[in-house]
């Protein structure tokens, strides 16, 4: 199966960059109202469509004026830059107050990432990627903590493991085509919220991102949770950490799409569902010749004509 340009997904974040750098550019205050375009610019994207390179055309997004002019922005408040920026990725600022500083830029990148039609992200993705952020929270456990410390012994427990799941896979075995598109879509938005984070002079903290993301941590976690391992059984031999990972899945379940959360039993169901309705929609839509008499007007005196040449054109069709 094709799957989409997973650079898609981020598209509105890059419309907002483009907004922003075409103002940085063109100095809105030298130019005369004449020569202020009155329809966004576009702007050329080169993308994969299927197996082709393809060139498309994308719109900048027009900013407020307040907010237009690039050179500008760094006299806003911190609070207010901050508030663009979440803007931009559709995440409300209370979702963020309970998490570390270092790990808002992450969690609203997720937010978006869930809220996007585009991805098809399930709940063991979403766990694995939460699961990967806590490698540089726990380091900082063990650094910090005493050697007999309990909470030092869990952190290090924790983090072996987490470790150990990073093991490289197996020349044999095959990599899950769907969930490496859909990590590669998590990417796409991080890298354009972090772009846009920099843009806005670093309203938020950037994280380090060598401790952030790793694919062979995340693609292990997500066959372990796939085949029996639940979250909560590797959290629990750190209270620490698992009160973090807690604080993360909260503040990106509210913007998860509901289905994310049923049971998987409930969720194929649901899917079956869909499907057969579809299909039977389509079936709807199906015209076959005893109902042909039903589509003239009365009042239309060359409807039955019309009926009568189909039907013949049909009859013909099947001869053939």
């Amino acid at each position: 199966m094709q799957r989409p340009n997973a650079h898609r997904i981020a598209q509105p974040i890059r419309q907002i960059i483009y907004g922003l750098l075409l103002n940085a550019s063109s100095n809105p205050e030298n130019m005369s109202q004449k020569t202020v375009p009155s329809q966004p610019l576009a702007f050329n994207e080169v993308e994969r469509i299927s197996k082709n390179i393809k060139t498309s055309v994308v719109y900048a997004k027009q900013l407020l004026k307040d907010h237009s002019d690039l050179s500008k922005l760094i006299e806003l408040p911190l609070a207010r830059r901050q508030i663009l920026l979440l803007e931009a990725l559709k995440v409300n600022q209370v979702v963020l107050e309970s998490i570390p500083a270092l790990l808002k830029l992450p969690i609203a990148v997720t937010c978006y990432w869930l809220q996007s039609t585009e991805a098809k992200a399930k709940l063991c993705h979403l766990q694995a990627l939460l699961l990967g952020m806590l490698m540089e929270p726990l380091q900082a456990i063990i650094n910090c903590s005493g050697e007999e410390d309990p909470q030092a012994g869990g952190a290090s427990m924790l983090y072996e493991e987490l470790q150990r799941v990073k093991v490289p896979m197996r020349p044999s075995a095959r990599l899950d085509l769907d969930t490496a598109h859909v990590f590669c879509q998590w990417q796409c938005c991080l890298q354009m919220g972090l772009y846009l984070n920099q843009l806005l002079s670093t309203p938020l903290p950037e994280p380090d991102l060598t401790q952030l993301y790793s694919g062979s941590l995340v693609h292990g976690l997500c066959q372990q949770l796939v085949a029996s391992t639940s979250a909560e059984s590797l959290l629990n031999m750190c209270p620490k950490a698992k009160q973090l990972y807690e604080h993360l899945f909260n503040a990106t379940r509210s913007y998860a799409p509901a289905e994310l959360f049923l049971p998987k039993a409930q969720s194929n169901s649901k899917k079956r569902r869909q499907k057969k309705k579809v299909a039977n929609q389509s079936k709807n839509k199906v015209v076959t010749t005893s109902d042909t008499r039903q589509w003239y007007d009365r009042n239309n005196r060359f409807g039955l004509l019309m009926v009568e040449s189909l039907e013949e054109h049909v009859e013909t069709s099947e001869l053939e």
